[in-house]
């Protein structure tokens, strides 16, 4: 199994790189990939992926990316209601046929999976995203790496038992230490390209802590609603690792932290 996860791993990771490296619509075009996968594994919790209110939830999540795409993420405010409004007609309409814990899921699920993740690529395309981006994966699978090599050394005392038995309490600060000095690693490297900052070396410090710190909340998330519905794994997409949703969770959560902390800082 470890060389399975391992090989998979190793895929994702040239993937996630040659996208962020070229960027434009080969980024954009993975991102709009991605969610809807994502979607598509949340929906299915529900029994809704292939339903009329999943349906609806798939080209929201186009049309959204393709707002921001074109420059008009102004009106996202505008679409969410419109959004809104058509699911909340599609249920009405079509009465009894679908509850509403399903039909909350398709609203959930949008702003869960496709807002959170179209953060990546606003940050790619923002001034010195092409740099600032990796600090969105410094901060949840570099995180994830520290929290696991240090928790699994030193770990005993169990944070979330009952969502993550392995997890434990040092585990969480290593990811988060270790987050935060790849961040600092990463702009004494780069620290003539990251020019937003008046001290690249702290802020990217800081914006790795903070983002390991939602990284993991973004696990433990993901981890609770499947708990929630007695699901082990997402999906079967990725071996080794489940669907997208078990190995982007954490991504979800630190790309609008990166995204807004770099516009502060």
């Amino acid at each position: 199994m470890f060389w399975v996860r391992f090989r998979s791993s190793c895929i994702i990771a040239v993937c996630t790189v040659l996208a962020l490296v070229l960027g434009g619509n080969v980024l954009f075009g993975v991102i709009l990939l991605v969610s809807l996968v994502g979607m598509m594994e949340m929906y299915r919790v529900v029994d809704v992926h292939r339903a009329f209110p999943g349906i609806i939830g798939y080209f929201a999540c186009a049309a959204y990316d393709f707002l921001l795409l074109f420059g008009m993420g102004a009106y996202r405010a505008e679409f969410f209601i419109a959004f809104f409004l058509v699911l909340m007609l599609g249920y009405v309409f079509t009465f009894p046929k679908y509850h509403s814990g399903q039909v909350t899921m398709v609203f959930f699920s949008f702003f869960y999976v496709a807002v959170m993740l179209s953060y990546v690529w606003q940050l790619r395309t923002s001034d010195g995203g092409a740099y600032l981006v990796w600090l969105v994966f410094i901060g949840s699978w570099g995180s994830d790496t520290c929290a696991y090599l240090v928790g699994r050394k030193f770990g005993k005392h169990k944070i979330v038992p009952k969502l993550s038995p392995k997890k434990s309490f040092e585990g969480c600060i290593g990811g988060v230490v270790g987050a935060a000095a790849l961040g600092a690693l990463f702009a004494a490297v780069f620290s003539e390209k990251l020019t937003l900052f008046s001290n690249p070396v702290f802020s990217c410090a800081l914006m790795g802590a903070a983002s390991s710190v939602l990284s993991q909340l973004g696990d433990w998330a993901a981890s609770a609603i499947k708990r929630n519905f007695d699901v082990k794994d997402y999906g079967t997409l990725i071996p080794g690792h489940g669907g997208i949703m078990d190995r982007f969770d954490s991504v979800i959560f630190t790309a609008p932290v990166i995204y807004y902390l770099a516009q502060f800082l």
